[in-house]
């Protein structure tokens, strides 16, 4: 993947853009130093470019009703390993699992998932995530509080 050239004006945009989203070109280029239009055009040029993927809202998950996160390992069996694009294509239709990671070492991905509480996790796990072709093992790791999460990149 072809890095992008982005100078250290593109870097305080793209971080006020992580910490403000929906920030207006006119309150960025008051901050930086740069005229609204100019600022406009660079932010303009960094999403054409793929930088900036997308600003979406950040929801408390516990205030709407998802109380229950959990880290799943899932381990595929020998025979599951040689198609893994089959098991990440069915993870992502599910709404429950939040990110979903590829993995190097003992287990071959790494999921968190939300649900509303352990009961509603036991039945996701039982009527979807287990009856996945090709799976070995699932752990299943309940997190307790959020320390830190974070989509801020530190540019």
């Amino acid at each position: 993947m072809q890095q992008l050239s982005i100078d250290q004006t593109d870097r305080r945009i793209l971080e006020i853009l992580q910490k403000v989203p929906g920030v207006n070109a006119s309150a960025i280029g008051e901050q930086i130093g740069l005229s609204q239009s100019a600022c406009w055009r660079r932010v303009q040029r960094l999403r054409d470019e793929g930088i900036i993927k997308d600003q979406p809202v950040k929801l408390d998950r516990e205030k709407v009703g998802l109380n229950t996160m959990v880290m799943a390992h899932v381990k595929l069996t020998s025979h599951g390993r040689s198609n893994l694009s089959e098991f990440a294509d069915a993870v992502i239709e599910f709404p429950e699992v939040l990110d979903c990671y590829l993995l190097l070492g003992s287990v071959d991905f790494l999921l968190r998932i939300v649900t509303e509480d352990i009961k509603a996790y036991e039945q996701f796990f039982f009527e979807k995530l287990s009856l996945l072709p090709g799976i070995q093992e699932v752990n299943s790791s309940i997190v307790m509080s959020d320390i830190k999460h974070t989509t801020v990149l530190p540019i």
